[in-house]
């Protein structure tokens, strides 16, 4: 999105901030922050929450007694699995979307007969990494070839092996972290890099509001720490002068956007210096860092199938908090 032309600001770009000593992904995270704030509402894509602290947040999280996404999907994977194995085929050529710790994978690489390739992609490289390395060691006879990438953007997958089906997995339902266009739009893509093969895909599901409330916002401040580093990670890598400590945590769900909102709120007036540019904070001015997009099953079958995705087998646990699809895609 373009800068908001009213506020009097040059329109940023990548050569803006390329003196930024994290090179690219640096110059992609001052850009799109400057331009964040330049703007109102002020909304930032969640992928910057995610350097190797942020990660470690997140990785914290997934353990907290009040969200139950992680538990919820590892218990699916669990139970599933031997049948999950039998729709990605053996000799599987498998891309994991937003990889993480790759906990979840190993479920299926248990499961699968014979998977030859793992190919994980995730926007922190560090984190990347040492996740890459006990699955080295665990899993001896796979090949692992590790993507540092935002497979949000065009990202250059590496060539198909020759006899194997490619098939993605893209657990924790981070589809509903995109808008519906951003939604529509990965999908379309996945379609078409997994051609003749298929796409496991974490889905949480529309719910009780109490308990996606309690969910993101838990009684130990862990995802408020979460929240907050995305302040720390531009103070600390773009020179911003931004006092975390002075923006609250606000999570809340929107139902008629079945979307629950995450925003860092300013509590009191104040600025901010970021890459030369001053902004100001009224009192209660938001941040917008995240929305998450819960769905019905059949609502997220459409969209799966607009897509060019043939819809298949669906796994729920008992209560329909959270749903895992095998979603094939045509070889056309």
């Amino acid at each position: 999105m373009l800068l908001d032309a009213a506020a009097g600001l040059q329109r940023a770009n990548d050569s803006d901030f390329s003196e930024l000593d994290g090179g690219v992904e640096q110059a992609g995270f001052a850009r799109d922050l400057v331009a964040a704030l330049s703007r109102s509402p002020r909304i930032i894509s969640p992928k910057y929450f995610y350097d190797a602290q942020g990660s470690a947040l997140f990785d914290a999280i997934c353990e907290l007694p009040e969200y139950y996404p992680t538990r919820t999907e590892l218990a699916l994977l669990a139970r599933h699995a031997d049948e999950m194995a039998l729709c990605m085929g053996p000799g599987a050529d498998i891309v994991e979307f937003g990889a993480g710790s790759s906990v979840k994978v190993r479920l299926l690489l248990d499961a699968l007969r014979a998977p030859r390739r793992f190919v994980p992609i995730d926007i922190s490289g560090d984190h990347l990494q040492a996740a890459v390395q006990p699955l080295a060691r665990d899993y001896p006879g796979l090949a692992i070839t590790p993507i540092a990438a935002d497979f949000t953007r065009d990202v250059e997958l590496p060539p198909a092996l020759p006899g194997s089906r490619r098939v993605g997995f893209f657990p924790g339902s981070s589809i509903g972290n995109f808008s519906p266009g951003e939604a529509a739009h990965f999908l379309r893509n996945a379609a078409q890099w997994l051609k003749g093969g298929g796409l496991l895909i974490g889905v949480d599901l529309v719910k009780d509001p109490a308990v996606l409330h309690a969910a993101y916002n838990d009684t130990a401040g862990v995802t408020a720490a979460f929240n907050r580093n995305l302040l720390v990670r531009a103070n600390r890598e773009l020179g911003a002068d931004f006092e975390p400590a002075q923006f609250a945590h606000y999570a809340f769900y929107e139902p008629r956007l079945q979307r629950i909102e995450m925003h860092l709120v300013s509590r009191r007036r104040q600025s901010v210096v970021l890459c030369g540019r001053r902004f100001e904070f009224a009192d209660g001015e938001t941040l917008h860092t995240e929305n998450s997009y819960k769905f019905t099953v059949e609502g997220f079958q459409a969209l799966a199938l607009e897509a060019g995705f043939e819809v298949g087998p669906v796994w729920c646990d008992r209560d329909r908090m959270f749903s895992v699809h095998w979603l094939a895609a045509p070889n056309e």
